[in-house]
C-alpha cells in the first residue's frame, strides 16, 4: 500500500469519530458508449476492454513503448513446440482475498471457451493444465504464431467465488459476474449499471504499485450526449471525453484549454458491404462504390487540428505498419474514372438501386459518412437511404445476413495488437454475422491467407500471408476502407495519462492507455 493510501485509510477510520471530513478523495470522471460488458468471458468493445484491464489481470502485458510482450500475473514462461508453461507469481490475491492459483487460469480459458462468446475464437483448440499450484500449460491443437499476444485477452477469474455464485441454471455465474468484479486488478467494482456508469475504487491490495497520484474513484459512463460532454468538461465536472465526440467539439474544447491525448491503436473505419444481399452479391457492383468513396474528404472531416487527426488515410485491407500492410505512399483515392467502368460491368442497373446505409447512434460522425456516401454514390445514378441503428439494435440486425444492412460502418481494432485479431474475425468464413463480420463474406483463398498467417512461423512467413491477404481482400472489395484510426481524447487539465501522451508509455494495444494506476489526478 502507498504513503498516500495508507494516510487515507487512516484518515477515513479517524473520520468515524470526528465530525470533520476525511481526506478528500481522488474522482476520475470519463465516459464512453454503451454498453459496458463486465464480464471477462463476454467482453470484446472498447468501453469493456477498459473494464477488463483495470479490474482484471492477465499472465502477460503488452511492452510499453515497444513490440513484444512482459510478464504480469505470471514471472516467465517457456515454449516447447505447440505447449507453453508459464510460471505464476506467488505473492497475488484476487479481490475476494482468494490466492491465484494456477487452476485459476485453466478455470478461466474453460469458463470462456463453455460460454462461448467474446474473444473465445482466439483460444478455440488450446486446453490448459495446472502443473502444480503456481504453473499451467497450454497446449494447442495446431501452431498459432499469435498466442502469446492473445493472452491479454484472457483476463484470469477467482474460480473459487464465481463458483460460490453459480446456480444449476447458471453454471458460470454469468449473473454475477454481469454485475460484480471477480478479479485481481488495481481498480474493484462499487457498483455497475451497463447502461448508464461503472464506479470502482481503488485496490489497495494490489500486487503492484499504485501511482500515489492515481485516482481513488473512477466513475465510468456510458452513452453521454456530445453537448453534455463539453458542457460538464467547461464546467470542470468531467475529466477525459470519449474518442467518438465529433472532431469540431474536440477541436473547440482544445481551444478552450482541454488537452489531447491520442492512442494509435491497430485498426481503422471500415465500411462493410453486405455481399449477399443484391446488388452487393456482385463484386463489380462494390468496386464501384469502393472507387466512388471520395477519402480526401473523409481525412478532411477528422481533422482535429494541423497536427492531431482522428485517422491518417488506408492504402488498403490491412492498416499501416502491420503484417502485409501497403507503404503510406499507396494512400487509397477516389477515381470516378474506375467507378463507372465497374458499374459498366455490374449486373444491376443503378436506377434500379436503393442502398441501405446505416450509422451507429452512438457515434455521430458516422452520420456524415452516411452523408458523404450517399453524395458519392448518387453521381454514379444510384439511389440510397440513411437509417440511424443504436450499437444494441445493429449487433442484433447484423446476426443474419437477410436483416443485415446494405452497408454498415464500424471501427475495428486489433484487440491483442496482433493482425490476426483484426482480420480474421472480420473476414474469416467461420465467423459471419458478428458486428465484426456483416460482410459475410465466404472466399477460399481468404480463409486460406488468414490460416497461414495464424501459423507462420516466422515475420517473413507471416507478412506474405497477409501480403495475400490484402491482395485478395482489396480484389473482392467487400469492404470500403476509410481511414487507418487514431483515438483522440480531449481531456482536463486535472488529469495526466502517461501511456496516452508518452509514446515511451504506450502499450500499442487499444484501451490499455486507460489503466487508472499509472494515471494521476492533479488537484
Amino acid at each position: 500500500m502507498t504513503t498516500k493510501r495508507m494516510l487515507l485509510a487512516a484518515a477515513l477510520a479517524a473520520a468515524t469519530s470526528l465530525t470533520s471530513p476525511a481526506v478528500a478523495q481522488s474522482v476520475l470522471r470519463l465516459d464512453e458508449v454503451a454498453v459496458g460488458e463486465l464480464d471477462p468471458a463476454k467482453a470484446s468493445d472498447y468501453a469493456d476492454s477498459i473494464l477488463m484491464f483495470n479490474i482484471y489481470d492477465t499472465l502477460v502485458l503488452p511492452r510499453q513503448g515497444g513490440p513484444g510482450h512482459d510478464p504480469h500475473l505470471a514471472t516467465a514462461w517457456e515454449v516447447d513446440g505447440s505447449s507453453y508453461t508459464f510460471t505464476l507469481r506467488d505473492d497475488v490475491t484476487f479481490q475476494s482475498g482468494n490466492p491465484l492459483r494456477a487452476a485459476d487460469v485453466v478455470y478461466s480459458l474453460e469458463r470462456m471457451q463453455a460460454m462461448g462468446q467474446g474473444l473465445s475464437y482466439l483460444f478455440s483448440g488450446v486446453t490448459a493444465e495446472a502443473m502444480d499450484e503456481h504453473s499451467v500449460r497450454f497446449t494447442l491443437e495446431e501452431p498459432y504464431a499469435p498466442f502469446v499476444a492473445s493472452l491479454v485477452r484472457l483476463p484470469i477469474v477467482d474460480q473459487m467465488l464465481v463458483e460460490e455464485n453459480a446456480t444449476g441454471d447458471d453454471p458460470w455465474a454469468e449473473a454475477f459476474l454481469s454485475a460484480n468484479g471477480a478479479g485481481t486488478g488495481a481498480y474493484t467494482v462499487s457498483s455497475h449499471n451497463p447502461q448508464s456508469e461503472t464506479v470502482m475504487a481503488v485496490n489497495d491490495g494490489y500486487f503492484l504499485p499504485i501511482n500515489d497520484a492515481a485516482p481513488d474513484q473512477v466513475r465510468l459512463r456510458y452513452g453521454l450526449e456530445a453537448a453534455t460532454v463539453r458542457t460538464l468538461l467547461a464546467q470542470g465536472e468531467h475529466d477525459i471525453a470519449s474518442q467518438w465526440l465529433p472532431p469540431e467539439v474536440i477541436r473547440a474544447l482544445a481551444a478552450d484549454g482541454a488537452q489531447l491525448l491520442t492512442e494509435s491503436g491497430t485498426g481503422a473505419f471500415y465500411v462493410k458491404l453486405n455481399t449477399t444481399r443484391p446488388p452487393l452479391d456482385d463484386v463489380n457492383c462494390r468496386r464501384a462504390l469502393g472507387h466512388a468513396f471520395d477519402y480526401g474528404t473523409a481525412m478532411q472531416m477528422i481533422a482535429i487540428t494541423d497536427e492531431i487527426s482522428q485517422g491518417s488515410p488506408a492504402t488498403g485491407a490491412i492498416p499501416v505498419g502491420m503484417f502485409g500492410a501497403n507503404g503510406p505512399e499507396m494512400a487509397l483515392s477516389r477515381d470516378m474514372a474506375a467507378a463507372e467502368t465497374a458499374m459498366a460491368a455490374c449486373p444491376y442497373a443503378p436506377e434500379d438501386w436503393n442502398l441501405e446505409i446505416t450509422w451507429i447512434a452512438e457515434v455521430p460522425i458516422e452520420e456524415r459518412f452516411a452523408l458523404l456516401m450517399q453524395a458519392n454514390f448518387a453521381e454514379l445514378g444510384i439511389s440510397s437511404s440513411i437509417e440511424t441503428l443504436p450499437w444494441a439494435l445493429f449487433t442484433e440486425r447484423v446476426s443474419t445476413p437477410e436483416n443485415t444492412p446494405h452497408i454498415s460502418q464500424i471501427f475495428v481494432n486489433a484487440v491483442t495488437g496482433d493482425p490476426d485479431t483484426l482480420l480474421y474475425g472480420m473476414y474469416h468464413s467461420s465467423v459471419p454475422g458478428t458486428w465484426q463480420s456483416p460482410e459475410y463474406l465466404d472466399d477460399a483463398a481468404v480463409d486460406a491467407a488468414l490460416e497461414a498467417g495464424r501459423v507462420g512461423a516466422t515475420d517473413a512467413e507471416r507478412a506474405a500471408a497477409y501480403g495475400q491477404l490484402n491482395a485478395r481482400l482489396m480484389e473482392l472489395a467487400p469492404t470500403i476502407y476509410g481511414f487507418d484510426r487514431q483515438s483522440v481524447f480531449a481531456a482536463s487539465d486535472r488529469v495526466r495519462a502517461p501511456a496516452l501522451s508518452d509514446p515511451d508509455m504506450a502499450f500499442g494495444l487499444d484501451g490499455m492507455g486507460f489503466s487508472f494506476r499509472l494515471m494521476e489526478m492533479v488537484e
